[in-house]
């Protein structure tokens, strides 16, 4: 089912699939990539409860094999309505017995979308139902549009970064994170778009405190923001095979396998911890203009 909440200046349309922001529009633009199955065929997906490629699509956890898709399931679950008005609509979904035999810990994760002026808030709040602390990450794909205007091209664009601040970059080596070669990134400057920007897959940041990452172009008067506080990790993407024209701005709780994986949730990267019956809340913000 596709929900779709308004103001007078902004309009998102959410799938209950995977509770996935499938359009957001202001003044007849489309800000979100409208999902190509020969370039990518999602529009901004909420990661759960891995981020990234698993080796071998699979991780151990007190002994025993799991088998898990990359980033997660949530985005392929069907979410119910918990409630919605014209500016908000909160989506929930709670594990199931399908859901144990990927992941042994029971969850109720709610998403609420509520617009504001010319932004959309995207709230998580995740709950363990469990008996036991609970290993997860959680994120979120959002893939904007770029050009966002026919008479401009992708290279028109750049990126800029408040703060403007260097920030620790961690390489991908066949889709797996390289904590050996981390390097600071130099997001004190504007980057200029180009697809080779992508080449080495996606641009990985650690993060801390507010950040704020927009794209926009000196031929225009619209942009986009994606701005949130305390994610300690955003990837920014864009397809460089197919040099699609979109980028993605994700910002996650979490990254994916890394180099020296063993594989064992236990140890891994970036995961999150909740005891049993307590809650996680995080969000982010889309600003477009």
């Amino acid at each position: 089912m596709i929900l779709t909440i308004s103001n007078t200046s902004l309009t998102a349309k959410i799938d209950t699939h995977g509770a996935e922001l499938i359009s957001l529009q202001s003044e007849g633009i489309e800000f979100i990539w409208q999902a190509d199955p020969n370039c990518w065929n999602w529009h901004a997906p909420i990661l759960f409860p891995f981020i990234g490629r698993l080796k071998e699509n699979q991780y151990t956890y007190k002994g025993k094999t799991y088998s898990m898709p990359e980033h997660g399931f949530i985005r392929d679950c069907q979410f119910d309505i918990l409630a919605m008005t014209n500016e908000l609509a909160i989506l929930t979904f709670s594990s199931t017995s399908e859901t144990l035999q990927y992941y042994p810990f029971t969850f109720t994760l709610n998403v609420k979308y509520e617009i504001w002026g010319e932004g959309l808030r995207v709230h998580f709040t995740l709950e363990n139902t469990g008996d036991e602390e609970m290993l997860f990450a959680l994120g979120s794909h959002p893939a904007f549009n770029i050009p966002l205007e026919d008479h401009l091209t992708f290279n028109d664009y750049y990126l800029s970064f408040f703060p403007s601040k260097c920030r620790t970059t961690i390489p991908l080596e066949e889709h797996y994170a390289n904590l050996e070669k981390k390097t600071l990134g130099q997001t004190n400057t504007c980057i200029g778009l180009n697809h080779e920007l992508f080449c080495n897959n996606s641009l990985i940041y650690e993060t801390k405190g507010f950040n704020a990452f927009i794209l926009e172009s000196e031929k225009s008067i619209h942009d986009i923001t994606v701005a949130y506080k305390d994610f300690p990790y955003v990837a920014l993407w864009s397809p460089y095979q197919n040099k699609a024209n979109f980028v993605s701005i994700a910002p996650w709780h979490g990254i994916t396998d890394t180099t020296t994986s063993t594989g064992k949730l236990e140890d891994w990267l970036g995961m999150n911890r909740l005891l049993t019956k307590e809650k996680f809340k995080t969000e982010y913000s889309i600003i477009v203009h």
